[in-house]
């Protein structure tokens, strides 16, 4: 054991697994954060007031159909809330869908995404901004948290 003691040796270990925990939280800590749902946009699915577990990602880890968060576009930025949640619905090198008209049938660029919210009369989506920046993207909802 080098010269150490059986009891040195116990704390050094104890030291470094509790260095290790600790620096398992703090990466942790770094990539998860929670958002609380703001508006009715994505109803049924979500609702005023529920928060959600998000893991920050960037782009090319989000799928399609996946919730995701990002900043609102510029036009928004002064008001509530700091985040929005919507559905992914296209992404770099795929067809803009139907649903989206002004855009519809168009490649997303690189860089960008395509957002609809599930209740889309509720909704400032793609269908009123166009395309989002990846700069804009926190993450992907990974799950909605007990309250």
């Amino acid at each position: 054991m080098i010269g150490l003691s059986v009891a040195q040796f116990g704390f050094v270990l104890l030291g470094l697994v509790l260095l290790g925990v600790v620096g398992a939280v703090l990466v942790v800590r770094a990539r998860l954060v929670a958002v609380t749902v703001v508006g009715e946009s994505m109803a049924p699915t979500l609702s005023p007031g529920d928060r959600v577990l998000v893991v920050k990602v960037p782009l090319r880890w989000i799928r399609r159909r996946q919730l995701v968060v990002f900043a609102p576009p510029a036009e928004l930025a002064d008001d509530d809330p700091p985040w929005l949640i919507k559905r992914a619905v296209a992404l770099p090198g795929d067809v803009v869908p139907a649903e989206v008209p002004h855009l519809a049938g168009a490649r997303v660029p690189a860089d960008r995404f395509v957002v609809l919210g599930d209740n889309s009369a509720r909704s400032y989506d793609s269908r009123r901004v166009g395309y989002l920046h990846a700069d804009t993207l926190l993450g992907v909802v990974v799950r909605r948290l007990q309250a």
